[in-house]
């Protein structure tokens, strides 16, 4: 697209650079609501559902490892295994994924692998998106969202009995991890029809079998799971298992204890998980809402705290929704399209609005006219919650409609599909988000195994809202973070105000010493903004600004008071786990270990 920049600039630069200073922003009259300072998420209370003494005994009793046939029915012969109901699950899967396991492939993330050659051995490699695919059974639901069940009932069965012949017992690898285990458990519980469906009684058997023996299991190896969001995935198959399989109220009552628990310390006060990731976000709520619809195949309404819990995972989902819908891509998501989202939420059957500010969770959301903000407020998750975990903090998102015009790389969890694998790393860094990096290092050390190191551990808040001498109000977002004190002896700072009408945001990141003394000397710094998909950048002449022009016809205005700068190559991954080709605005230069500053303002020029 052709962009007249010369003249452009020339009046669009002269209007703007009056507002862009070195000197650090305050409001004239604001409204305070200063937050409480960000360590670490905040666990949530539950409580088992209310039961009476005789409950809690036979509770205690299967702990103790005592079956479910002999204390649900002592004096009679244990019930052949069976399912007492069919679950109808509200969650709908990926009709394309279906089809293409009908014509003899997995497709994961774009990329296809034939049935015929899939190795089903719990120790045999595969990349962790395939992984997962194979032990977990997560295409089941795809395979059920592509046709009638009679049609894919013959591709089910023969997937499955060739995961049976690698799996024939409970061991090690990658089939028995627990968060698969739960899942696959779970999944064929919901899509039971889907697999017992047939004509063949023998398979038909075995399956139940299986399903029996993963059950008792599960309830020997919930609590030894690599995180709390897969120990909620055990709990979830077996409260599931003692609702559907006979003699199953012992173990129901078992897991319904255990549920709680996990429950409670996967997520924070405001109901955000302790990954901080929203596809761990979407992943507990659709855990729970399979959970529900097995209590309603039996005619039993959820415990309480389901309910509560879904009521507690929604909104602070939402709050990471841009203005296309769809979600910003933060802690190793990629942007996870408005249908999937929209999908999911309804199915929860939850109806709520988008959390502002998650206190504990930490992101925080701001809207004005078009435009959605996403500030990433707190430290990174603690190494035993991160499953991807990313050095994000004081990075943000900014949307104008359906566009989105400073976004974050994300993707890091798609990596083993169309995302490289060797690049995994790479995404979770500093420099893949839109923020400071100083020395070329990451703010929060990023390890291997979707693990993070040492870093930031204190995130200051404040959030107010300004009003001008003139009527006009805005939001006003500070941050600070302490990642590079160790390091450089330097606080990051970052300042962003977006006007109420949703067509400027100004910011401005400053560094500031620790101690009393700057030190001496000076270190890189490079601050990067990269541009969301199908945004056109044309670099000013003064090498101060750009132009951004978006598909939508409109143009911003991107101006630095200081240093130069760059446009670079970048990469943004969607929903489905493609990687696009982007671009980003790199601001770059050496900075005094005694401090310094950086203004910007990005402003909207035409519609």
């Amino acid at each position: 697209m052709a962009i007249p920049l010369k003249q452009r600039e020339e009046a669009t630069v002269a209007a703007v650079s009056e507002l862009v200073t070195p000197q650090p922003i305050e409001p004239v009259a604001t409204d305070t609501e200063v937050l409480e300072t960000g360590r670490a998420l905040a666990l949530t209370d539950f409580t088992p559902p209310d039961t009476t003494m005789g409950e809690r005994l036979v509770r205690f009793a299967y702990r103790l490892g005592i079956s479910g046939p002999t204390l649900a029915a002592p004096f009679r012969k244990p019930a052949k295994p069976r399912l007492l109901a069919t679950v109808q699950s509200p969650l709908k899967g990926n009709a394309v994924a279906g089809t293409a396991l009908r014509a003899g492939h997995f497709l994961v993330y774009g990329v296809k692998s034939p049935i015929t050659q899939i190795d089903f051995a719990p120790a045999a490699p595969h990349v962790p998106p395939l992984e997962r695919t194979i032990h977990a059974f997560t295409w089941l639901r795809d395979l059920e969202a592509c046709a009638p069940r009679q049609q894919c009932t013959s591709t089910a069965e023969r997937v499955l009995l060739a995961w049976l012949d690698a799996n024939g017992k409970p061991g090690k690898g990658a089939a028995w991890r627990v968060g698969h285990a739960g899942t696959r458990l779970l999944a064929w519980f919901v899509h039971a029809p889907l697999i017992l469906g047939g004509n063949d009684k023998h398979l038909r058997s075995r399956v139940l079998a299986s399903m029996e023996e993963t059950a008792r299991w599960l309830d020997r190896n919930a609590t030894k799971a690599d995180d709390k969001a897969d120990e909620l995935a055990a709990w979830c198959a077996i409260v599931a298992a003692g609702l559907l399989l006979p003699d199953g109220k012992p173990r129901r009552l078992f897991g319904e204890a255990g549920l709680a628990r996990a429950m409670g310390e996967m997520v924070g006060a405001d109901g955000g998980v302790l990954s901080r990731s929203p596809l761990g976000q979407m992943e507990a709520i659709a855990r729970l809402t399979e959970l529900a619809a097995c209590y309603r195949a039996t005619r039993c309404d959820p415990p309480q705290a389901v309910e509560t819990m879904l009521q507690m995972l929604v909104p602070p989902l939402l709050s990471l929704t841009h203005g296309d819908g769809g979600l910003g891509c933060w802690q190793g998501s990629g942007a996870v399209g408005a249908d999937t989202v929209a999908a999911l939420v309804a199915a929860s059957g939850v109806r709520t609005r988008p959390l502002r500010d998650s206190r504990q969770w930490g992101y925080q959301r701001a809207v004005a006219g078009k435009t959605v903000l996403q500030f990433d407020a707190a430290p990174p998750p603690l190494p035993r919650h991160a499953q991807h975990g990313c050095a994000s903090t004081l990075a943000f998102e900014l949307s104008h409609g359906a566009h989105r015009l400073i976004v974050n790389c994300g993707g890091s969890a798609f990596a083993g599909g169309q995302v490289p694998v060797r690049i995994e790393q790479g995404l979770r860094g500093t420099a893949a988000h839109s923020t400071l990096v100083l020395n070329d290092t990451n703010s929060t050390a990023v390890v291997v195994a979707g693990k993070l190191g040492a870093g930031v551990a204190e995130v200051e808040v404040d959030r107010r809202t300004m009003t001008g001498e003139k009527g006009a109000s805005a939001t006003r977002l500070e941050a600070s973070h302490d990642g590079y004190v160790a390091r450089v002896g330097l606080v990051h700072r970052r300042i962003l105000i977006l006007r109420d009408d949703g067509t400027e945001l100004r910011g401005e990141d400053l560094l500031v010493p620790a101690g009393r003394k700057g030190k001496r000397g000076k270190v890189p710094y490079a601050l990067r903004f990269h541009l969301g998909p199908m945004v056109e950048v044309t670099a000013g002449e003064s090498g101060r600004g750009a132009t951004l022009a978006l598909p939508d016809g409109s143009y911003w205005q991107f101006v630095t008071s200081e240093g130069s700068l760059e446009v670079d190559e970048s990469l943004w991954v969607d929903g489905e786990g493609r990687p696009h080709p982007v671009q980003q605005l790199v601001m770059q230069g050496m900075v005094s270990r005694g401090g310094g500053n950086f203004s910007w303002l990005l402003k909207k020029i035409r519609a």
